[in-house]
C-alpha cells in the first residue's frame, strides 16, 4: 500500500528555518516525480518544489528559489524540504506527492500526481 507521511511542520518566527520530511512506504522513491505543494486558507494548492528522481533534476517556484531546497535520502526512503529564511507568506499546509517521472515543467500540476500525503501545517508568525 502506497503511503506518504509528512512531518516537521510547526510555528516558526519570520527568518527561521524548518525541514519538512515525507516518509514513503509501499514503494521506493527511485524513478518517480516527487513534489512538495502548499495550500493556504482560501487559496489553491500551489507547487513549491519538485524533484525527478530519474535524473535528479529539481524545480522551484520563483517565490522560494534560494530559500528552499528539496532533497531525498534513498536509504530512508524519505524526501525533505529544507526551508530557510521563512516568511509569513509561506504559511500553509504543506503536502508531498508522487507521480510519474519526466514531468519537466509539469511538476507544478496537481493532476500529475497520483498519491498525496495528509499534509503538515507550517505557520510563520512573530
Amino acid at each position: 500500500q502506497v503511503q506518504l507521511v509528512e512531518s516537521g511542520g510547526c510555528l516558526v518566527q519570520p527568518g527561521g528555518r524548518l525541514r519538512l520530511s515525507c516518509a514513503a512506504s509501499g514503494f521506493t522513491l527511485d524513478h518517480y516525480g516527487l513534489g512538495w505543494f502548499r495550500q493556504a486558507p482560501g487559496k489553491e494548492r500551489e507547487g513549491v518544489s519538485g524533484i525527478d528522481t530519474s535524473d535528479g533534476t529539481t524545480y522551484y517556484v520563483d517565490s522560494v528559489k534560494g530559500r528552499f531546497t528539496i532533497s531525498r535520502d534513498n536509504a530512508k526512503n524519505t524526501v525533505y524540504l529544507q526551508m530557510n529564511n521563512l516568511k509569513p507568506e509561506d504559511t500553509a499546509v504543506y503536502y508531498c506527492a508522487i507521480g510519474p517521472p519526466g514531468f519537466g515543467s509539469r511538476w507544478r500540476y496537481v493532476d500529475w500526481y497520483g498519491y498525496w500525503g495528509q499534509g503538515t501545517q507550517v505557520t510563520v508568525s512573530s
